[in-house]
């Protein structure tokens, strides 16, 4: 544990060392009671008044807590072969709070019974990040994260009756969040021509795709817009509309009862020039971008059709690259599960800090246990031969053996994959043969059962040695 921690915070820069001291400290204890509150993890009076002062005090700033993490996330992207993917989405982080002003809005929502419901204001914190993964979906750590909140809620539908929001510059907007985190990520990692970033129908912004070019990366997004094409006489999908059919893609979905059906997808791509918004021609450029539509043939019952409709500035010239295109933005759907940690698993929502300030720290240091636990669950998936010592000490491996007996001989060679799938079985994954590879969930039980065993294998060794 020690180890992983302070391996993880080796690249942080505090003004005052005893501040890197503490926050080693309490990642260490965090991550030993995670989902738990701050009092239950520090365990004494003393310890959860220091964690109280940290996320209090001036000095400390999310930047600082996640600049080890931001080195280590390098370290590995460096380590890594291939594409890189980086994963771009905001989530919300609501809180129940009296004073809301001191944390702020997030817009308003009904609450109390049927026929007797009201409106009430939501306070919280936003935060937008970027998750570098591989392009099998092993998650590498984060690298850009920003957070913040507002001080008063307008909607996107109240704002339209009073401006053109495409005429707006994108520095006055709310989404010029994505654009700062594709420069800091970039600029970290290195080497932006091997990055793809990816979003969903939020990340449709022209500024941005001029940024990547003008950083020299590259992107692949979900489009919402249907923007001029050409030499502005026609729009993008009346073009794609005389685009053939250039392959076809079965693939297994599930309807709304969780049954399995099959559909069968139409791929249908084309290098288009694209131009910028009317109100914005003068100070933007045409660019030449792969449009790929991936449609689904025929009208499905009991759910959606589907249909994605991407945009990228790689080039698509096959069907194996158009696949590759449609996999690579399915793996968008891994910062969400990591969202998912943070709030289920670390319950970064229960929080009962009562500033955005101390809040942001807070949720800083939950994104590294976060990130962990999500490692270690698509680790078991991705590498299963790696060697159990990457993550597990010896005492971990000895105390799983001991409390998950193999009813065979174990192997002398036992793996990675061997060892996690023991943790989360004392987690409560019950491995039958048809289950699929242990979640999250089981993972995150299993580290906080193993912990518990592991403080009272080290009283006992204690107790016998006095």
């Amino acid at each position: 544990m020690e180890h992983w921690v302070a391996q993880e915070l080796e690249g942080c820069e505090f003004p005052d060392q005893r501040l890197g001291r503490r926050l080693e400290s309490l990642v260490k204890q965090l991550s030993e009671g995670i989902g738990e509150s701050i009092p239950m993890a520090c365990q004494d009076w003393a310890a959860t008044k220091a964690a109280y002062r940290f996320f209090a005090s001036d000095r400390v700033h999310e930047s600082l807590i996640l600049k080890g993490h931001f080195e280590a996330t390098k370290s590995r992207c460096a380590a890594s072969d291939g594409t890189i993917l980086v994963l771009q989405d905001t989530t919300e982080f609501t809180y129940n709070r009296e004073d809301t002003a001191a944390i702020g809005h997030l817009g308003r929502s009904p609450q109390g019974p049927p026929g007797r419901t009201r409106m009430h204001t939501v306070c919280g914190v936003l935060m937008h990040a970027s998750l570098a993964t591989t392009t099998e979906g092993l998650p590498l750590g984060l690298a850009a994260v920003k957070f913040w909140t507002r001080k008063r809620f307008k909607g996107t539908n109240q704002l339209k009756k009073h401006v053109n929001p495409t005429r707006m510059p994108i520095e006055t907007k709310e989404s010029y969040r994505w654009i700062p985190n594709l420069r800091e990520s970039s600029a970290l990692l290195g080497d932006p021509s091997r990055l793809v970033h990816i979003g969903d129908r939020e990340r449709d912004i022209y500024e941005l795709f001029c940024t990547a070019q003008e950083v020299g990366t590259h992107f692949l997004v979900r489009t919402c817009v249907d923007r001029l094409a050409e030499d502005g006489s026609i729009t993008v999908s009346k073009v794609m509309k005389d685009v053939r059919v250039q392959g076809l893609h079965r693939i297994e979905v599930a309807d709304r009862k969780g049954e399995a059906t099959q559909a069968v997808l139409e791929l249908r791509y084309r290098r288009i020039r694209v131009l910028p918004p009317i109100g914005k021609q003068r100070d933007y450029p045409a660019l030449d971008l792969t449009v790929l539509h991936a449609t689904e043939r025929e009208a499905p019952k009991g759910r959606a059709p589907i249909e994605w409709k991407l945009l990228t500035d790689l080039p698509v010239r096959s069907r194996r690259e158009a696949l590759e295109k449609l996999q690579w933005y399915a793996r968008r759907w891994t910062i969400e599960t990591f969202h998912k940690v943070l709030k289920s698993g670390c319950r970064a929502e229960s929080l009962r800090l009562q500033t955005a300030e101390r809040l942001t720290n807070a949720i800083a240091v939950f994104c590294i246990l976060a990130w962990r636990v999500f490692w270690m669950t698509m680790l078991n998936r991705e590498q299963q031969n790696a060697s159990a010592r990457h993550v597990l000490t010896d005492l971990d491996q000895r105390i799983l053996d001991r409390l998950v007996p193999q009813p065979k001989r174990p192997r002398a060679d036992a793996g990675l994959s061997h060892y996690l799938i023991k943790l989360a079985k004392i987690g409560g994954y019950l491995a039958r043969k048809n289950d699929g590879p242990p979640g999250n969930t089981v993972m995150w039980r299993g580290l906080a059962r193993l912990t518990d065993i592991e403080l009272g294998v080290m009283i006992a060794k204690k107790n016998v040695g006095n």
